[in-house]
This record gives C-alpha cells, sequence and structure tokens, in this order.
C-alpha cells in the first residue's frame, strides 16, 4: 500500500546532491560539469542543483564530463583524477555527428559490485565500461532520444534499467548486450528512474508532472502518482528498518519545488 506526502517546498527548482558517508560535507553537480565539496548547512534550503552526471562506490565517484564524451574517475579521499574513460562512437548512422555533441553524457550508474559503469548518452545510446581496467565494453541500445537515468538492479547485477526521452523505460541484460524488457505508459520524458530494495519494482518520475510504480515481472505500471505539478527529476527508494521506520519509502523530487515522500509496506 502507498501513501503519499509532499514534505518540503523549496524557493528555487529541486533537484539532488549526494551526501559522503560519516561526514558533514556533501557534493554538488552543475551543468557546466563543476563538482563542489561544501560543509552542511542544515539550515539553509540548497540552491538549484542539477541531478548531473554522478553516483559513487565506496571511495570512488564517477563524474561525467557533459560535452567532453567521456568519463571520469575521481578519488573522494584525495580528489586525485583516477582515470578519463572516453565514450567510442557507435556503430551505425549516429556516428555520422562529428562534434562529438551526441556523445553528451545525461547519467551514470554503477553496478552494485562496482566493477561496471553505465553511463547513457543524448544520442540514445548506453555504454557499458570495466572499471578495473578502464576499458570500454559494449555499447547497449534500443533507445532513440536522450538517455537521462540508469540505475542496475541490487539483486539482479546484470539488470540495467534505463529511462529515456522517448517515453520508454528499458531493462537490459548489460552483460549479455540484449533488451529483455521496455515499458511505456508516460505521456511525456522519462527523466528518472529507481530499482526498489527487493529488486520487484521501478518507479519512474517524468515530464508529464507524475510518478509510476511498474511490477517488473508483469513489465507494467501498477500505481501512478500525480501529486506533482511540473517536471519530476528524481526518484529514489528507501527500504523499511531502523529506528521508528516500519515501512519502505520512495521520494520524488519535482520542478514544482516540491518533494514528495510515499510509504509503502
Amino acid at each position: 500500500m502507498w501513501f503519499d506526502s509532499p514534505i518540503c517546498v523549496h524557493g528555487r527548482r529541486v533537484s539532488s546532491r549526494i551526501r559522503e558517508r560519516h561526514e558533514r560535507t556533501h557534493i554538488e553537480f552543475e551543468i557546466e560539469s563543476h563538482l563542489k565539496t561544501k560543509e552542511d548547512e542544515y539550515a539553509k534550503c540548497p540552491a538549484m542543483m542539477e541531478e548531473e552526471y554522478k553516483k559513487h562506490t565506496g571511495s570512488t565517484l564517477a563524474v561525467a564530463g557533459g560535452g567532453s564524451a567521456s568519463i571520469k574517475l575521481w578519488d573522494t579521499a584525495t580528489w586525485d583524477l583516477i582515470a578519463t574513460l572516453p565514450i567510442p562512437r557507435s556503430e551505425g548512422p549516429k556516428t555520422s555527428d562529428k562534434s562529438g555533441s551526441k556523445k553528451f553524457v545525461l547519467s551514470v550508474a554503477w553496478s552494485p559490485d562496482g566493477k561496471r559503469l553505465a553511463c547513457g548518452s543524448m544520442d540514445g545510446t548506453i555504454s557499458i565500461f570495466d572499471v578495473a581496467r578502464a576499458k570500454f565494453l559494449h555499447h547497449l541500445e534500443g533507445h532513440f532520444m536522450p538517455v537521462r537515468s540508469l540505475v542496475y538492479s541490487p539483486i539482479e547485477p546484470r539488470l540495467l534499467f534505463s529511462a529515456s526521452d522517448d517515453m520508454h523505460v528499458h531493462m537490459y541484460d548489460a552483460e549479455g548486450k540484449s533488451l529483455v524488457g521496455a515499458m511505456t505508459g508516460h505521456g511525456s520524458w522519462v527523466l528518472s528512474v529507481d530499482v526498489s530494495p527487493d529488486g520487484a519494482a521501478i518507479a519512474t518520475g517524468s515530464s508529464d508532472a507524475t510518478v509510476r510504480l511498474w511490477d517488473i515481472s508483469m513489465r507494467a505500471a501498477v500505481q501512478t502518482m500525480s501529486n506533482h505539478t511540473d517536471l519530476v527529476w528524481g526518484v529514489a527508494f528507501r527500504p523499511p528498518g531502523g529506528i521508528g521506520v516500519r515501512t519502505g519509502r520512495l521520494a520524488s523530487v519535482s520542478d514544482d519545488k516540491s518533494i514528495s515522500l510515499y510509504d509503502y509496506s
């Protein structure tokens, strides 16, 4: 059962940031491909931040450089640049873009074991990298518009989900290079996707101002939440557990300057 509640109204557009574990600092990502670390100021509302090209595991942060057509790996303990992973062009007609603009990177995701890194590009392709060897492995294709968000399943490490401006959510076998499922239902761009902790469902946010919950086994939407009034740029699950926490939660953030929480059990 799901219950929703808008919890905060910001003075500016809501996007996202990442907090380093056990530290009173957070990391901000800007559309100009800048990365900043700041001391937390809990009394203040954050300024506008893009959900830019990021994810981290352990002490490594991956930042895709936007129009640079590459992913940069940074050690967050020292802020030393570890590696720059160029994104090769995919085969086929998309290679005609000589400027490289279509390889503008919009999203990245770590595999649960930290061995793989996926990135989604403006041209609709997804690139898979072997992190330890800093090596490109292959492309995943199927989308024909920008890939805005990516997430690996926490239960099935080969399973990768993608959200795209083509209004589709795709499910890939990221190791086998195959598209294993496609889901449609949003009326506009799909901007964000996350997988439930048990791997049984995904949530998506869209520019149609809705949040949808999908049953992975059915490949179908089972619930639509319509309490936002503008683009939904981010969704994120939290599992049940902890002091006083008996249910899991899903959060969504929107251009309507609000954050909504949905309890589930």
